[in-house]
């Protein structure tokens, strides 16, 4: 399956983006497996992390079926290098173009990060899969809303940055697609347990949110 085809796949089923800031090499593998086994199939690795291009390798050859890649990726160049290493997934916390346009070119999904309506556009315009609005305790659901009156209906908007089981409903009912889960999902050290436990919590509450 493709790259875009995996990321409709994940957002129809489970609309929720693994943020693992700081994961190690050697736990990249069981935090993975944690998350996967819930269900999760949206995972990055920062590129401020350790070694952050081995733990996308591993992670990558060991779920093939899930949509894996870096956070953090401010240059084209490093786009090439999570290619590289198996990863078909970027994300970044601004909007370059040419980040942008050299994911598209090499097959992959791009989540750029924006506040405004003109980065917005921009970033559609130079291929975006979805647009990550970031940072969200900047952007509240009021924000997501008006936003959403002038977007393209089918854009995907991802708020990232404070997320939690508790706000997650007034997002989603302002018009948020999905969401990035960083630090409530995964810390440094955690164990896989741990990530699973707070998994399921996310899971629940997207749950809750489709029946509603």
């Amino acid at each position: 399956m493709n790259s875009k085809a995996l990321f409709a796949t994940a957002m129809a089923h489970l609309p929720l983006v693994a943020i693992l800031r700081g994961i190690t090499p050697d736990e990249a593998v069981p935090i993975a497996g944690a998350l996967t086994s819930t269900g999760w199939s949206l995972i990055e690795v920062p590129l401020n992390s350790p070694r952050p291009m081995d733990s996308i390798a591993r992670i990558s050859s060991a779920f093939p079926e899930a949509l894996v890649g870096a956070g953090t990726v401010l240059r084209a160049q490093q786009v090439r290098e999570v290619h590289a290493a198996g990863g078909r997934l970027v994300v970044a916390p601004n909007f370059q173009a040419d980040v942008v346009r050299e994911a598209v070119a090499l097959g992959m999904v791009c989540l750029p990060g924006v506040m405004t309506p003109t980065e917005a556009f921009a970033a559609i315009d130079a291929g975006a899969e979805g647009l990550k609005l970031f940072p969200a305790e900047m952007i509240t659901p009021a924000v997501i809303k008006a936003l959403r009156a002038v977007l393209p209906p089918s854009t995907i908007l991802l708020p990232v940055g404070g997320i939690s089981p508790d706000n997650m409903a007034a997002y989603s009912a302002a018009g948020a697609s999905g969401f990035g889960i960083g630090s409530a999902l995964y810390k440094p050290g955690a164990a896989a347990h741990q990530v699973r436990e707070s998994a399921i919590k996310f899971i629940a509450s997207c749950a809750s949110i489709i029946r509603a």
